[in-house]
C-alpha cells in the first residue's frame, strides 16, 4: 500500500499540471508572447529591485522557520549559516519538484544528522516548520478576509455564491483569527499536549510561539510582494488583493501537488484579477516563478552537490586508513 501511495500523489500532481494548463490555455486564448514581453520591459528596474528585496525576506523567514525549530528542540550548535543554506536548499528544492516527489524532510535529515540531530529530532523539526507556515497562512487569511471580504467576489462567477458572499468570508477570516488567538493562549498557559493515537502534539513555549507569527506571515508576505512590484502601478489592485489572490493560488498548487503548482498557480491568480490586463499578471507570475522558484533551485542544486561531494570526501578520507595496510618498519 505505501508504494501505491507513492505513485499515486505524483500522478495526481502530473495530472492536475495537465488540467490547469488546458484551462489556462483556454483562460489566455488570444494573448500573445509580445504582450507578455512588452509588460516584461515595462516594468521599471527599481520594481525589479524591490522584487529581489521581497525575495530575499522570504528566503530570510523560510529560514527562519529552521531556527525556531531548532530552538524548539533545545539545540544550539548549529550555525545560523548552515540553517540558512539548508532551509534555502530543502524549500527551492521541494517548491519545485514537489514534496511528493522530492519531500524536503529528505534534504533536512541527510543536512542535520550530519550535525549530530538524531531521525527523531528531524521529524520534529519538518513537522515544526510545516505547522509554522500553516499558522502564517492562516492568520494571514483571516487578516485579509475580514479587511476585505469582498475578495471572492472578483471571482463570483466560478465559484459558489456561498464561497463569494461577504459575509461568509468575513466569517470564514473570523474564525482563522479565533484558531491563531486559540493557539497563543495554548502556548500561554501551557496546555496539555494533544494526543492523536500514538503521537503527542505539545505547544510550544511562548518564545518560539511569537516568533511563529512574526516568521511564517513575513515570508507570505515577501513571496506575494515579489508579484505586488512586479504588477504594473496603474492597474495594480492594492497590496491586500494581491495577498489574498497570492495565498488562495499558492496554497492551491501547493495541495494539488503538481511540480512547481505549474498552471495551478497562474489558473487561480488569473482568475482573481479580472481588472488587471492579463499580459501584466503573466509577466508579473513570470517574475515570481524567475525570483522565488527557479533562480533558488539552480543554487540548490550546486549546494546539494557541493555537499553530497564534501560528505563522500570526508567517508573516504575516514575509511583510508582502515584499507590501505600498515607499513613494516624498516630492518636495523
Amino acid at each position: 500500500m505505501k508504494n501505491v501511495k507513492e505513485f499515486v500523489w505524483p500522478l495526481i500532481g502530473f495530472a492536475a499540471v495537465i488540467v490547469s494548463g488546458w484551462l489556462l490555455y483556454n483562460e489566455l486564448r488570444g494573448l500573445s508572447l509580445a504582450d507578455v514581453w512588452a509588460s516584461l520591459s515595462s516594468i521599471p528596474p527599481q520594481r525589479y529591485g524591490l522584487a529581489v528585496l521581497a525575495t530575499l525576506v522570504a528566503y530570510g523567514a523560510l529560514a527562519w522557520y529552521d531556527r525556531i525549530a531548532l530552538l524548539h528542540l533545545g539545540v544550539t550548535h548549529v550555525s545560523w549559516l548552515f540553517v540558512s543554506l539548508c532551509s534555502f536548499t530543502t524549500y527551492a528544492l521541494s517548491h519545485n519538484i514537489g514534496a511528493s516527489v522530492f519531500s524536503g524532510a529528505l534534504v533536512r535529515y541527510r543536512a542535520y544528522t550530519s550535525k549530530g540531530l538524531s531521525a527523531a529530532q528531524v521529524a520534529v523539526l519538518v513537522a515544526l516548520c510545516s505547522f509554522t507556515f500553516g499558522l502564517g497562512t492562516i492568520l494571514l487569511a483571516g487578516v485579509v478576509f475580514t479587511l476585505q471580504p469582498e475578495l471572492l467576489e472578483r471571482v463570483h462567477d466560478r465559484v459558489p455564491p456561498a464561497l463569494a458572499n461577504p459575509t461568509a468570508a468575513r466569517v470564514f477570516g473570523v474564525v482563522c483569527l479565533a484558531f491563531v488567538a486559540l493557539y497563543v493562549i495554548g502556548s500561554l498557559l501551557r496546555l496539555r499536549p494533544m494526543t492523536i493515537r500514538r503521537f503527542k502534539i505539545a505547544y510550544p513555549a511562548p518564545p518560539v510561539m511569537l516568533r511563529q507569527l512574526v516568521a511564517a506571515p513575513l515570508e507570505l508576505l515577501g513571496a506575494a510582494g515579489i508579484i505586488y512590484f512586479a504588477l504594473p502601478e496603474a492597474s495594480n489592485p492594492g497590496f491586500l488583493i494581491v495577498l489574498g489572490a497570492f495565498l488562495a493560488s499558492f496554497s492551491a498548487a501547493l495541495v494539488s501537488h503538481a511540480p512547481g503548482g505549474l498552471g495551478v498557480l497562474e489558473l487561480i491568480f488569473v482568475a482573481m484579477m479580472p481588472d488587471v490586463p492579463k499580459a501584466d499578471v503573466i509577466a508579473a507570475l513570470l517574475v515570481f516563478r524567475l525570483f522565488y522558484l527557479l533562480i533558488p533551485f539552480a543554487v540548490a542544486v550546486v549546494i546539494v552537490l557541493l555537499f553530497e561531494r564534501a560528505r563522500l570526501a570526508k567517508a573516504w578520507r575516514e575509511r583510508m586508513p582502515a584499507t590501505i595496510p600498515p607499513v613494516p618498519p624498516p630492518a636495523p
